[in-house]
């Protein structure tokens, strides 16, 4: 049975959104962030307009790491950077691709956050991905 993003009735398999997606960096980013931070994916029906559909969250110790939204042939990881990580993400932004630099500067705040929608469609961009997930995890409370 092939993936279904908008029915809240039938959550995805991994099988299902690795055929559905259909871009290695997607497995390469879950394999990844379940194996550095020891954490399992939980799968969210959203009723938002914004990003209706079924998306795959990644939490450790309660703090957001990122969520996923799947979409047909690609994905898109946001990652929220906070106040506190914006220095951080600032001094890591001379080295990420254009595409990066370009959406960190175009975000505005929301409530003192910049919400990173990234369309990962590159090595480059995966790598980039990472490392703001990186700075995301150790941030100090």
């Amino acid at each position: 049975m092939p993936f279904e993003r908008d029915n809240p009735d039938s959550p995805p398999t991994p099988e299902q959104l690795t055929e559905f997606i259909k871009t290695p960096l997607w497995t390469e980013l879950c394999g990844w962030l379940e194996q550095l931070f020891h954490v399992k994916p939980t799968y969210d029906f959203s009723r938002c307009g914004l990003e209706h559909g079924w998306n795959i969250k990644y939490k450790k110790s309660g703090r957001s790491l990122c969520t996923l939204y799947p979409r047909e042939g690609g994905f898109c990881a946001m990652v929220s950077i906070g106040p506190r990580e914006q220095p951080e993400t600032e001094r890591l932004l001379p080295g990420c691709t254009p595409y990066v630099q370009e959406l960190y500067r175009s975000t505005s705040d929301s409530i003192g956050s910049k919400w990173l929608m990234l369309e990962v469609t590159s090595p480059e961009i995966l790598e980039d991905v990472r490392q703001l997930i990186c700075i995301r995890a150790s941030r100090k409370k």
